[in-house]
């Protein structure tokens, strides 16, 4: 296992076996977001995005939870302030736009499949983390929730949008105007979740489809990624299919595609290089 040098302790960085594994580490904020676990969230993402060691990018959190999403605490402490420093109301925005880009945005366009594990709650903006992931898996008894109205947002990190593509905007206004909690047998029903695991089982299960992914094709994967993101955004079929058959034909020309040709008549089990 390789450990990467994040500047922070509030998030850790692990690459092994192909698999970069993010973990949000403020348990005692239920690790809640920060300006440098952002700052190195981002920058750790466009790291491992063009890292050819790291084929699927796992994100979690210690201590029990995934992410309580803003820092509420944080938050009333700096209301609390009264001269009036920091950064402008302008300044603010612009930052959190690039923070957004280049985390959950980053997950979203990442080229590689990414999964959110979920040992415990995932509210507010570490929801939207959540949600920006391909896949998420979660352990029994964790509980999901936009949260924002009980603190008088409105959302942010592209939550709305993530939730929408998945249930649809009635259910997602639902969601966002009540903020309750979810539980994971009411979020696997929504198809927000795609595996929950009991406590023992949820390293194993979650390092178990991870690894999958890893020793896959991952040029077929990239490729699958974006088909169906682009359809996801309700791109005209005709202009979709052109595309879709674009990429499916040079994944034809791929060393994987061959050797998955050959082991299939061999009947043997591929190895793909991701070439």
């Amino acid at each position: 296992m390789t450990k990467i040098d994040t500047g922070t302790d509030d998030l850790h960085l692990d690459i092994a076996d192909g698999i970069a594994l993010f973990t949000f580490n403020r348990p005692d904020r239920r690790n809640a977001l920060s300006g440098p676990m952002l700052a190195a969230f981002g920058a750790g993402l466009a790291r491992v995005e063009t890292d050819p060691a790291v084929r699927c990018v796992v994100v979690t959190g210690a201590g029990g939870a995934f992410c309580a999403g803003g820092d509420v605490k944080g938050f009333a402490e700096g209301s609390a302030r009264a001269d009036g420093a920091g950064p402008s109301f302008d300044e603010r925005v612009h930052q959190q736009r690039l923070d957004q880009r280049a985390t959950s945005g980053a997950l979203y366009r990442m080229p590689k499949p990414t999964i959110a594990v979920l040992p415990g709650p995932a509210a507010g903006a570490g929801l939207s983390i959540a949600l920006a992931c391909d896949l998420r898996v979660a352990v029994e008894g964790a509980v999901l929730t936009t949260a924002f109205a009980k603190v008088g947002f409105s959302g942010d990190y592209g939550g709305a949008w993530f939730l929408t593509q998945i249930v649809g905007p009635a259910k997602a206004k639902e969601l966002y105007y009540f903020s309750d909690k979810l539980t994971t047998a009411e979020a696997s029903a929504l198809g927000l979740l795609n595996a929950v695991f009991p406590a023992e089982e949820l390293e194993a299960g979650w390092r178990s489809m991870a690894t999958q992914l890893a020793t896959g094709p991952s040029i077929a994967y990239r490729y699958m990624k974006e088909n169906v993101n682009r359809a996801a955004t309700g791109t005209d079929l005709f202009d979709f299919m052109d595309v879709e058959v674009t990429h499916h034909n040079y994944c034809g020309q791929t060393r994987d595609h061959l050797e998955a040709s050959k082991a299939f008549v061999e009947k043997r089990t591929p190895t793909f290089e991701g070439r």
